[in-house]
């Protein structure tokens, strides 16, 4: 028989995971505490005594958003089976990923969180650090911050454009994955940089 403990943490994590599929299917304001209580099957008061309102939910679910990215792009990294600039496309297309095939997802992640923005922040933070680590073993480190940088913007440029349909093959005669290609062979011939 599972404890308190384990049976409140086994019920979060049910609300959030029915949380993240309303959120897939039909955007935030799909999203009510009564409906997230409803798929996970708790009762009405249960979704409240985890998450005091709508915000504190979605900043869990878009924190769990960012702490899957930051794993992803970890694996990535100490994978030795890449070299540095395959690493570096993964992780980018890691990022992109997620928007899209969870669009409502990746806005809420690249949104400010409600409340107190600490924890996302962190999580967000872990990914982003996973991600320069990726750069730096393409441009070296002390130009890492800034190819980084560089990187994050041109990956949720592409994204957002993606999302949107601004990025139209019939218009820029491109696709996002060759936009992607592009960014890491510039960044690579930009090597270590000195200055």
């Amino acid at each position: 028989m599972p404890t308190r403990a384990e049976s409140a943490a086994s019920t979060r994590r049910d609300l959030l995971d029915a949380a993240a599929e309303l959120l897939d299917a039909g955007g935030p304001d799909a999203v009510t505490l009564r409906e997230v209580g409803a798929r996970a099957g708790v009762t009405r008061g249960a979704p409240y005594r985890h998450f005091p309102d709508k915000n504190s939910l979605m900043n869990a679910v878009a924190i769990e958003g960012w702490e899957r990215v930051g794993d992803q792009v970890h694996a990535v990294r100490v994978d030795p089976g890449l070299s540095a600039t395959e690493k570096l496309r993964a992780a980018l297309v890691a990022l992109i990923s997620v928007a899209r095939h969870q669009p409502h997802l990746y806005q809420l992640m690249c949104s400010t969180p409600a409340g107190d923005p600490a924890d996302a922040i962190r999580a967000a933070g872990r990914s982003q650090d996973e991600f320069r680590d990726v750069v730096a073993t393409v441009v070296g480190d002390e130009n890492a911050n800034h190819y980084g940088a560089l990187l994050l913007a041109g990956a949720h440029g592409i994204a957002g454009m993606e999302l949107t349909g601004y990025l139209a093959p019939d218009k820029w005669h491109t696709t996002a994955d060759e936009v992607i290609a592009s960014l890491v062979r510039m960044v690579s011939a930009a090597g270590p940089a000195t200055g």
